[in-house]
C-alpha cells in the first residue's frame, strides 16, 4: 500500500498540495467491518437541551473498577459514567452571564495524570467550553468531580463578550504532558485556528492557563489541476478543527479539520503541517445558497482520499507497544471509523461501522477514546464512541448518548493488534 502523507506547504492562508497525486495516494476502500457495541448509556434527549459529544476515559490506577467515563454533552453539561455506562455525576453548565448571552457549552473533555496542585499529584479532566470562551477544569477524586477552574483565567480567543456572542470561540479540545509541564490544544469555533495553551496551577488551589502560541491552518488549497479550492460553509465560516489527539510518545498532535481532513503537526505546534489524509469531498466544487441555507456541491474531480466522509470529527489513539498504535477518526459521513498506522507514514487500514446488537448502532458520531488497560468486561481495552442518533425505536424524540466497545471485539473484526496494558 502506497503511503497516505501528502505534503501541504502553507502560503498565507492558503495552501499547495504537493507529491503524489489523488489517485496514487489513494488506496481502495473495502466494505468496513461492522461490529456491535456492549452497552450503552442513557439517552440524552434534544427536549432536554442535552447533546452527547465527546467522551474522556479516566482510569483509576488503584481499583480499575471504578475507572470512569467523563462524558460533554453541550448545553446540558458533563455527565460522570460507570464502566457499565450508569450516570454516576451530572455537572451544570455555567449559567449565562445575561439575558441576551449564551450559557456554557461543554464541547470536548480529555485527561491530565499526575498534575501538581496544592502540593498534590492529582488527576484533571479539562474541558473546553464553547459557550464562555474558556476552559472548565476539574479534579478527578474517585471519579468524581470537583471544579478548580481559575475564576480570572479570562476568555481564550475573544477580546468581549460582544465577540463571544458571535461564537467564534473555543470548540475542540486535547491535552498532552511532557516532562516541562501540562496542555491543552483548543480549536476555535468557525476558524481554521489551533491554540496551544499551558495549564498552571494557582496558589489557591484553582487551575488556569497561558496562552503560548497559535497555529492557523489553511483556508485555500491548490489543487493538482492549478484550481484554487475553499470550503463551503455558512458565510463568514471556515474550515474549523474539533477532533484532536496528541501522540505523546512522538509529541505529535493529530488535528481534524472538518471539511478538509487530518493534519499532523508537532504537539507543542511548530514545524509544519502535513496531510496524512484528506475528505472524499476534498477539492470538490460548493457553493452557499442563502435560500436554503446548504450548500450546493458540483461533480467531485477525485482530488481527495478515500477513507474519509465530512464532516471528519472525533480522533482516539489506541497505544500498543513501543510507538506503535492506531489512530481512528470517526467518519462522520458513511457512519464508519477509519483506521490508521500510528507509526511511520500512518498508513491507511481500514474502517469499521457500528451496527445494531446488544443496543443500537452508531451513527453521526463525534467524540471517542480509546485506552488499551484491561478493565473489568473489556480486558482487551475500551473505545467508547458518541451516537449522534440514538432514537430508540418507537420514539418520535430525537436522543444521543455513548456506546461501549470492547477493543478485543475491534481487534478481532477489522484484523487489528491487540496489546493488552495490565494494571
Amino acid at each position: 500500500m502506497l503511503p497516505r502523507l501528502l505534503t501541504v506547504t502553507a502560503i498565507g492562508t492558503a495552501a499547495v498540495l504537493v507529491g503524489a497525486s489523488a489517485a496514487q495516494a489513494r488506496p481502495h476502500h473495502d466494505e468496513p467491518d461492522e461490529l456491535t457495541a456492549v452497552l450503552e448509556t442513557p439517552a440524552l434527549w434534544d427536549e432536554d437541551d442535552a447533546d452527547a459529544d465527546d467522551p474522556a476515559i479516566w482510569i483509576d490506577e488503584d481499583d480499575p473498577e471504578d475507572s470512569v467515563v467523563i462524558a460533554t454533552a453541550k448545553e446540558a453539561g458533563i455527565y460522570v459514567y460507570d464502566l457499565d455506562g450508569e450516570e454516576l455525576q451530572h455537572i451544570a453548565p455555567k449559567p449565562a452571564p445575561g439575558d441576551d448571552h449564551a450559557p456554557g457549552r461543554y464541547n470536548n473533555v480529555d485527561i491530565v495524570e499526575d498534575f501538581e496542585l496544592d502540593g498534590d499529584e492529582v488527576d484533571l479532566a479539562v474541558a473546553s467550553d464553547k459557550g464562555m470562551d474558556d476552559l472548565g477544569i476539574f479534579v478527578i477524586d474517585d471519579g468524581e468531580l470537583t471544579e478548580v477552574t481559575d475564576p480570572d483565567g479570562g476568555w481564550i480567543f475573544s477580546a468581549s463578550q460582544e465577540e463571544i456572542d458571535g461564537e467564534h470561540t473555543a470548540y475542540g479540545l486535547t491535552t498532552w504532558q511532557d516532562d516541562d509541564g501540562a496542555y491543552a490544544l483548543v480549536s476555535r469555533n468557525s476558524e481554521t485556528e489551533v491554540a496551544l495553551l499551558e495549564l498552571q496551577a494557582r496558589e489557591d488551589g484553582t487551575v488556569g492557563w497561558e496562552r503560548i502560541r497559535d497555529l492557523a491552518l489553511p483556508a485555500a488549497f491548490t489543487l493538482p489541476d492549478g484550481s484554487t479550492w475553499t470550503t463551503c460553509d455558512d458565510p463568514g465560516e471556515y474550515a474549523q478543527v474539533e477532533g484532536m489527539v496528541v501522540d505523546e510518545r512522538t509529541g505529535t498532535a493529530y488535528l481534524g479539520q472538518e471539511l478538509v481532513g487530518i493534519w499532523k503537526v508537532d504537539a507543542d505546534l511548530t514545524g509544519e503541517p502535513e496531510l496524512v489524509d484528506t475528505a472524499v469531498e476534498f477539492g470538490q466544487p460548493a457553493v452557499y445558497d442563502p435560500e436554503t441555507d446548504e450548500c450546493v456541491a458540483g461533480e467531485n474531480p477525485g482530488f481527495g482520499g478515500d477513507a474519509l466522509r465530512t464532516d471528519i470529527e472525533g480522533l482516539t489513539i489506541y497505544r500498543t507497544k513501543g510507538k506503535k498504535g492506531y489512530l481512528l477518526a470517526s467518519s462522520q459521513g458513511d457512519d464508519t471509523f477509519a483506521v490508521y498506522e500510528l507509526q511511520g507514514g500512518n498508513d491507511y487500514v481500514g474502517s469499521f461501522a457500528i451496527g445494531d446488537g446488544a443496543v443500537d448502532g452508531t451513527q453521526h458520531s463525534d467524540g471517542a477514546d480509546a485506552v488499551s488497560a484491561s478493565l473489568p468486561g473489556f480486558d482487551g481495552g475500551l473505545l467508547v464512541v458518541q451516537d449522534g442518533d440514538n432514537t430508540p425505536e418507537g420514539s418520535d424524540e430525537a436522543s444521543t448518548n455513548f456506546k461501549f466497545l470492547a477493543w478485543e471485539d475491534v481487534a478481532e473484526r477489522s484484523g487489528l493488534d491487540l496489546d493488552v496494558a495490565r494494571r
